[in-house]
């Protein structure tokens, strides 16, 4: 009987230490943080996720809509030739015998420079090899350069072509006030441009053909209200490195497929700040150039629509450029490009909407379809729905993405824009839209600081240039010496990418164990972008 009464209250305190052990476990902190975790993510993580998802959705929608209409209208274009010489007056300006060259008007070109070494011999020499009479034409090279070797470099090729017999002026500038709105509006305040009816705009690596102006003028000489002529550009570099390609693919949609569209349906489009041609009286009424964005070529074009002015975009008529070859230079060319237009949006909606002289559907146009769309909800939606929202529903298995808004819509967006851009490169797409996704990280910030008006919404940083200076190289230039390679590389380091791609890798894993479809193969892929673009391993 003892011995039952001991093994019995053995058994009662093991029970107890097991209760006692449930217990404290049950109050223990890990409990307590396991159910807080439940809690906040039944009430509160899931439902943002959920907002978050159709929010994408939406804008998802929205781009796709956007695509279609823009490849509807290219489509129409191609299919029933409506090419703008069909749709304006243009006739060739004949050289006179009796009258000579007083039937050619005035024309001023604009060559705005800043410490631009490698390229300026390129943009000078074709400006001065362009086809119109010497006495009807007036280059001016408008040089803002802090490097005294290259202003002096600049200033004798100047002369070298004035010896030649070009009308060709080395305008140099003290400050870089405005920066390339200033010195555009600073050179057409010189009395001896007064005579120019037109003006032509070329950066420093753009390379006009010759003849360039007897093809673009004839449409503002015989179309009094139009204001602008604008060519395609075109990139001698395109296939000097994989960067470079894609960067083609997307500047060429913009131009096949935006400006053509913009220019035919509503004659208006954002002015690409070179390899055009303007009216300055358009200018003048307009108010001028405008340093108080990035964005001073687009802001200049939608004030001249407000004015009633027409823009024209003319896809067969091109002029070479340079792509950058670096991503620290792409990156920053991007951000100006991202950055400024938000920032113009804020400060010019209203203008919109008080216009009187633009009709109700053509304010919907630039207010929704230039700006909104295009401008803000193209970069942003990429980066949250295929960067964030995405990777996040892979971890929280309770919201789930419909399969038309993650893979059909932007199949159908790269399938349009490989189409009508850049056929030669359709192998490409895939790694086209991964990059995009990536890029979308660094455009997302430039939109957000041009949208609140940040300081860096403001800045304005030259895109490097390389131009043929590896080629003509003499022994008499002077080279910079090279940096220490673990400098180079710690510049080339992008910490933010880094860190989404362990974000990716992290989601496309738990995917890969816990889940029954095949996300995780983009998200695998998506990090391994990220973490090529992140190392700078991507360029030049």
């Amino acid at each position: 009987m003892q011995q039952i009464n001991s093994v019995f209250k053995e058994a009662m305190a093991g029970i107890s230490k097991k209760a006692l052990a449930a217990e404290w476990l049950l109050g223990s902190p890990a409990a307590e943080i396991g159910r807080l975790w439940l809690i906040l993510r039944a009430s509160f993580i899931v439902p943002l996720l959920r907002i978050s998802l159709y929010v994408c959705l939406v804008m998802s929608t929205m781009l796709l809509i956007e695509w279609l209409f823009i490849g509807g209208v290219v489509l129409y274009v191609k299919m029933f030739g409506r090419k703008p010489e069909r749709r304006y007056k243009w006739e060739a300006v004949e050289d006179g015998s009796e009258t000579g060259s007083a039937a050619f008007p005035m024309v001023l070109v604009q060559i705005p420079l800043f410490n631009e070494k490698e390229v300026y011999k390129l943009s000078i020499g074709a400006a001065c090899s362009l086809s119109w009479p010497a006495d009807r034409l007036l280059i001016q090279v408008v040089d803002g350069s802090t490097d005294i070797l290259i202003k002096d470099m600049v200033e004798k090729e100047c002369m070298k072509w004035a010896s030649r017999g070009i009308n060709i002026i080395h305008q140099t500038r003290e400050t870089r006030e405005g920066y390339k709105a200033g010195a555009l509006k600073e050179g057409l305040n010189y009395d001896y441009v007064k005579e120019c009816e037109y003006v032509a705009i070329f950066d420093a690596d753009f390379q006009p053909k010759p003849d360039f102006l007897r093809r673009a003028l004839p449409f503002l000489i015989h179309n009094q209200d139009i204001a602008l002529v604008q060519a395609r550009w075109r990139f001698e570099n395109a296939d000097e490195c994989l960067l470079t390609r894609l960067e083609e693919m997307s500047l060429d949609y913009h131009f096949t497929a935006e400006q053509e569209a913009g220019s035919t349906v509503h004659a208006f489009f954002g002015f690409n700040g070179s390899a055009g041609i303007w009216r300055i009286a358009a200018i003048n009424e307009a108010g001028g150039w405008d340093d108080r964005t990035t964005a001073e070529d687009m802001d200049l074009a939608v004030r001249a629509a407000l004015k009633g002015w027409k823009l024209v975009y003319v896809g067969d008529l091109e002029v070479k450029s340079e792509l950058p070859s670096t991503l620290k230079a792409f990156r920053s060319q991007q951000h100006r490009w991202s950055g400024g237009p938000c920032n113009l949006f804020g400060k010019i909606v209203m203008d919109v909407i008080k216009s009187k002289k633009v009709s109700l559907w053509k304010k919907v146009y630039m207010i929704y379809n230039f700006f909104f769309v295009r401008k803000i909800v193209g970069h942003t939606c990429i980066f949250f729905s295929y960067c964030l929202v995405l990777p996040l529903t892979i971890l929280i298995p309770e919201v789930n993405v419909p399969k038309g808004g993650a893979v059909f819509i932007p199949c159908i967006i790269a399938a349009i824009n490989s189409i009508l851009a850049t056929p030669r490169s359709l192998h490409l797409v895939f790694l086209w839209i991964l990059f995009e996704n990536v890029m979308s990280l660094h455009l997302t910030k430039a939109i957000v600081t041009g949208l609140l008006g940040t300081k860096n919404a403001n800045e304005w940083i030259i895109t490097e240039k390389i131009g043929d200076s590896t080629k003509n190289k003499t022994n008499n230039e002077p080279v910079a010496p090279e940096k220490p390679r673990s400098e180079v590389l710690r510049h080339r380091i992008l910490l933010p990418e880094l860190g989404f791609a362990m974000f990716l890798f992290l989601s496309g894993g738990y995917g890969f164990l816990y889940r029954n479809d095949y996300y995780f193969v983009y998200l695998f892929l998506q990090g391994i972008t990220f973490t090529i673009v992140g190392f700078g391993l991507i360029g030049t």
